[in-house]
């Protein structure tokens, strides 16, 4: 008896284990999240949530956005989920400059904006050669200080038109003295652009594509801002990428249908955390930078990784 007892009870932790992740490459994997790290779920009940961004000021806290709810929700380990802003103009991606500032993606009023230390809020670009963004996604901030920008039609209010005629990832240099020339089409041949990232050495730019084709393309980028060499790094069969994040060795945690999926730099499928609820984004924070936060349909979930988010040099 004492034999099938133990027998029982590790039957029930591997079971317990494969409920939250599913393992592609073992041995590289569990470098990243170990064989016993649980998915936890911190608040439920939002409609559909977003952007999430850790801020290490105030003992450090999430923030993430509720879409349709038009909030921006705040996440701390002693408060829970309470809301933050509100209105937030529909705001999805979020993520903090180089100062500490927070950039935040409009649907609602097709805007990226900027929250100063003062808590004033900043509109940095709303319309290209004259015509209105679609409805900004998503952003990556790289360490010149350029914003890139996904514009897909996702989120253009239903008594408004799209004015673009592509869905764009753009690269927006908040310096340029000349504001008419400080956005450019850094790639035009998109379906539904979403999620993106950089390298840790930004010599590469991962864009997730929600669209038709369901996949992550990846792209050399250039000394002088453009791109090259543009090719397929992933496609998703289960759900489409949506939010994605490198961590610091390189490899690129996305969302997909059935959680978060982990991709090695040479595009092997290493392994999925999965969530209850198909993944819409993520980050990393936490108090030691290795927590993954996940936001998943009507909640928002984390789990305790063993890496770190790349960041901003």
């Amino acid at each position: 008896m004492r034999t099938l007892a133990i027998l029982l009870t590790a039957f029930a932790a591997v079971t317990a284990n494969a409920a939250d992740l599913a393992v592609g490459k073992a041995d590289a994997f569990h470098q990243l999240v170990a064989a016993d790290a649980k998915v936890e779920k911190l608040g439920t009940g939002m409609k559909f949530v977003e952007g999430p961004c850790w801020i290490k000021t105030d003992g450090g806290w999430l923030v993430f956005s509720d879409i349709p709810s038009n909030e921006l929700k705040k996440w701390t380990a002693a408060g829970g989920v309470t809301t933050w802003r509100n209105p937030s103009n529909n705001t999805n991606g979020n993520l903090l400059d180089q100062q500490g500032r927070l950039i935040s993606c409009e649907h609602s009023s097709r805007r990226v904006t900027r929250t100063n230390a003062d808590g004033t809020i900043e509109v940095l670009v709303d319309s290209f050669d004259g015509k209105k963004l679609n409805s900004p996604n998503d952003v990556a901030v790289k360490s010149d200080g350029t914003l890139w920008i996904t514009d897909p039609p996702y989120g253009i209010p239903k008594d408004q038109k799209q004015e673009l005629d592509a869905q764009n990832v753009f690269r927006f240099d908040p310096a340029t003295p000349d504001k008419s020339k400080a956005m450019t089409v850094a790639i035009a041949d998109c379906d539904r652009p979403n999620g993106l990232c950089f390298s840790p050495d930004e010599k590469l730019l991962y864009v997730a594509d929600s669209g038709k084709p369901k996949h992550i393309r990846v792209f050399t980028v250039k000394d002088d801002g453009t791109l090259s060499d543009g090719k397929v790094f992933a496609t998703l069969d289960k759900g489409a990428p949506d939010g994605i994040r490198c961590d610091a060795q390189g490899n690129v945690w996305s969302s997909a249908g059935d959680g978060v999926r982990v991709y090695a730099p040479d595009g092997t499928w290493l392994g999925t955390v999965l969530t209850p609820e198909g993944a819409a984004n993520l980050c990393f924070g936490g108090a030691d930078g290795k927590t993954l936060f996940i936001t998943a349909r009507t909640s928002l979930y984390a789990i305790p990784t063993l890496t770190t988010q790349a960041l901003v040099k």
